[in-house]
């Protein structure tokens, strides 16, 4: 990887390396405990735990009217699959917006094991979530300026994410990501992880990404982020389930 123009996202002072990327500095997410989606979801449904100690998740609202759309959250620990109702008029903006989301339909998939827990609808808060798969509309085309694109690669917890960040021909393309809201998207985005002992490669399309939860991003180059023929990422089948007591159905926790 490029190691040129790397910078921190949230650069603070005291800031020190990163052991992973030599030469590297660090942003403020990088020595932060970031939450662990999957355990959190098991300690709600009781997995693992003494039952007691476990509280109850409450009934969550109906959802607001609005189109649905597929949801893909990457967590620190797991993958999210579901859907939302977008009441805005993309994706990007909802994220933006609100801290938390209602999902429904949802199958969350460990990284570690590849085991799966479904529950009927549960809330994710933002700062759970590494990145978004970007879905829906594109939201309203006047609203758009002239961007051009710059090829970068980052990490952030477990991923490690190529594609183009948008930014005005002549600025500088981190520096408008670090000034920007939390939620960046990213287009022709392909991502890079390990789930278990396999390495997973997959293309995303579009990804939106948090950036107060980077570690690094750097300015790469076309031929190192063109999109590779590789198959795009999709929610697992049945047979990623463990059927020793990880799966709730038809349950709604007010997570």
């Amino acid at each position: 990887m490029s190691a040129r123009n790397m910078a921190p996202v949230c650069p603070e002072a005291g800031a020190t390396t990163n052991p992973a990327v030599p030469g590297s500095p660090v942003g403020e997410s990088a020595g932060r405990d970031r939450t662990r989606l999957w355990q959190r979801l098991r300690r709600a449904l009781g997995i693992g735990v003494d039952a007691a100690a476990s509280p109850a998740g409450e009934l969550l609202p109906p959802p607001p009217p609005g189109p649905e759309i597929e949801f893909v959250g990457y967590a620190e620990d797991c993958r999210v699959f579901g859907h939302l109702v977008l009441d805005g008029d993309r994706l990007t903006d909802v994220l933006n917006e609100r801290e938390e989301y209602e999902l429904s339909d949802v199958l969350a998939v460990a990284l570690a094991d590849g085991r799966g827990i479904e529950v009927g609808s549960m809330t994710v808060r933002r700062d759970e979530l590494l990145a978004v798969r970007a879905s829906g509309p594109r939201g309203n085309a006047g609203r758009r300026s002239r961007m051009r694109p710059f090829p970068v690669t980052l990490q952030t917890g477990p991923y490690t994410v190529h594609g183009y960040v948008h930014a005005l021909p002549g600025t500088d393309p981190l520096l408008h990501v670090r000034r920007r809201k939390p939620m960046v998207p990213l287009t022709e985005a392909w991502i890079e992880y390990a789930a278990g002992s396999e390495s997973q490669r997959a293309r995303l399309g579009a990804l939106i990404v948090n950036r107060e939860l980077l570690d690094w991003i750097a300015l790469s180059d076309d031929e190192e982020v063109r999109l590779p023929d590789l198959p795009a990422e999709h929610k697992p089948g049945p047979l990623v389930k463990d059927f020793t007591g990880y799966i709730r159905l038809g349950s709604d926790f007010g997570l």
